[in-house]
């Protein structure tokens, strides 16, 4: 199993994610790792692996989803994760998607060199073979979209 945690928090970033995700209740995707780090891409320190509770009293909730896979693809989606340690977050990725919502226009997706939060999780899933094919503008609704492709999602909702 690979698991992934969905954040929401009340800070003003956070709120202005979700509006453009038109109330999608997450603004934030991250992997739960084999030792119980967090690793994912945060503005503060780009990709990092932190301790479980780095952000403990700082959200509203979270949401972990529990996706199926093979060893074979556990070990790749890990790896996957663990060579992008220490690459900064995209700004400009961010950028992309905000001018990619007011004029419609697809964002640039192939950059590798940094990553936001969701885009770095769909693609260790598209290297681990875990998905076959991803929109080219993740974001964590798109993530929690292919996780429900997936397995059951409960929200305790």
């Amino acid at each position: 199993m690979i698991t992934l945690r969905f954040v929401s928090s009340s800070d003003l970033a956070s709120r202005l994610i979700r509006m453009g995700e038109d109330g999608f209740p997450y603004q934030h995707v991250e992997c739960v790792m084999p030792d119980g780090t967090l690793l994912g891409a945060h503005l503060d320190g780009g990709v990092m692996a932190r301790p479980a509770d780095y952000d403990a009293g700082k959200y509203q909730s979270d949401l972990r989803v529990s996706i199926p896979a093979t060893a074979a693809q556990e070990a790749a989606f890990y790896a996957f994760l663990r060579a992008q340690l220490g690459k900064p977050y995209d700004l400009q990725e961010i950028g992309s998607i905000i001018v990619g919502v007011v004029t419609g226009s697809a964002p640039d997706w192939t950059q590798t060199l940094s990553w936001i939060c969701s885009e770095l999780q769909t693609k260790a899933a598209l290297a681990a073979g875990v998905i076959k094919s991803a929109v080219a503008d993740s974001t964590p609704r798109d993530c929690l979209v292919w996780c429900g492709a997936l397995t059951a999602i409960d929200s305790g909702r």
